[in-house]
């Protein structure tokens, strides 16, 4: 008998995407949920089902007819740790996809209680937050000594996601980025710092920005690195202009009620357009820095998808694949680069037809 799968958000891009490689990769019945009552234009092979997360008993009853929660209805700025509860509560399996920073440390804070409900919970999985957190395990793995590591994406147009990814890169824009550098917590400006890195084809050399990422956050308390760079980027470059400028309003402006509505629904009509012209597709690199063999050695590990969104989507999808076989099973609360290993991660992208690039550069 399959399991049962329980997507949030489903109906989006995002949540769509991993019901997607779900359906081709597990055996599992798929249900997905939207808060409005959803009728598909064509016949689904998974349950559409409507659900408002702030209706708590109809919330937990659902939960409790499934095996594993997948959790896509962003933005996570707006979520509180009810799903998270109701699944620890119930002895359910919880995966996410946070990309919001007080969310995800709310969700970590619940690990003792998880692990004792014999629940494995990961958050931030999908491509960035996710693929790239274990591309860093990957790297820091090869090496005998990690020092420090630069995460750096680029996105082509709207990377195939929906307006709900634009809200959240504005929302980002609120507050300064809370870096690891040096040893130590600082303040850096975000969208700042332009920085010109070759990405592999068919990207070449790019821009990119400081963008605050789960990835700032967690990846400092993973592993033993003194810096610790996030940094994003968009194709065509001229969003990397507007997106600046915007970054340097006064904050006060991108408080305003529906302000960052309208700035997400403007930059997503934009992008409808653009995208017949950039792609949709994602770059990612990581850069770290460290000993190998007694030199000082640079690895780079490089990921590219000509879909964000699908990306992000099998992400998500491979490690709810491996929790659904046993193959992944670690009650707790967990970052996804101490929940999955780099050998499960290189074989669900094998399957999928994937592989991360990776070189090594002794320096000096």
């Amino acid at each position: 008998m399959s399991q049962q799968v329980l997507i949030l958000g489903g109906c989006g891009r995002i949540g769509g995407a991993v019901a997607k490689d779900l359906q081709q990769y597990a055996d599992a019945t798929i249900t997905i949920t939207g808060r409005r009552p959803v009728t598909p234009r064509t016949k689904m092979p998974w349950r559409v089902l409507s659900l408002d997360l702030d209706d708590h008993q109809q919330l937990r009853e659902t939960i409790a007819q499934h095996d594993l929660v997948i959790h896509c209805a962003g933005p996570f700025s707006y979520r509180d740790d009810r799903v998270l509860l109701a699944c620890i509560d119930q002895g359910v399996h919880y995966l996410d996809v946070a990309d919001n920073p007080a969310y995800v440390r709310q969700a970590l804070s619940h690990g003792q209680a998880a692990t004792a409900a014999g629940v494995t919970a990961i958050v931030s999985t999908g491509v960035f937050p996710g693929i790239s957190n274990v591309m860093v395990r990957q790297g820091v793995e090869s090496l005998d000594q990690a020092e420090t590591a630069q995460l750096s994406y680029i996105v082509a147009g709207s990377g195939g996601a929906g307006v709900t990814v634009m809200r959240t890169t504005f929302l980002e824009l609120l507050h300064p980025i809370r870096a690891w550098i040096d040893g130590r917590w600082q303040s850096v400006a975000p969208y700042s710092q332009r920085q010109r890195l070759v990405f592999p084809v068919p990207y070449g050399p790019c821009h990119v920005y400081w963008f605050n990422t789960i990835e700032a956050m967690t990846l400092p308390e993973s592993f033993p690195l003194r810096t610790v760079i996030t940094k994003f980027g968009s194709q065509p470059d001229i969003y990397n202009h507007l997106t600046w400028l915007t970054a340097r309003l006064p904050k006060i402006w991108l408080r305003r009620p529906g302000m960052v509505e309208f700035l997400a629904q403007t930059s997503y009509r934009m992008t409808e357009w653009s995208d017949r012209l950039s792609g949709i597709g994602i770059a990612m690199r990581v850069d770290i820095e460290g000993q190998r063999q007694g030199e000082p050695t640079r690895y780079t590990g490089s990921f590219t998808h000509d879909s964000t969104a699908t990306a992000a989507g099998l992400g998500t999808g491979l490690v709810a694949q491996a929790l659904l076989s046993g193959d992944l099973q670690q009650p707790g609360v967990w970052p996804v680069e101490l929940a999955v290993p780099t050998t499960l991660l290189e074989q669900g992208l094998e399957q999928r037809g994937l592989a991360i690039g990776q070189s090594w550069q002794r320096l000096g």
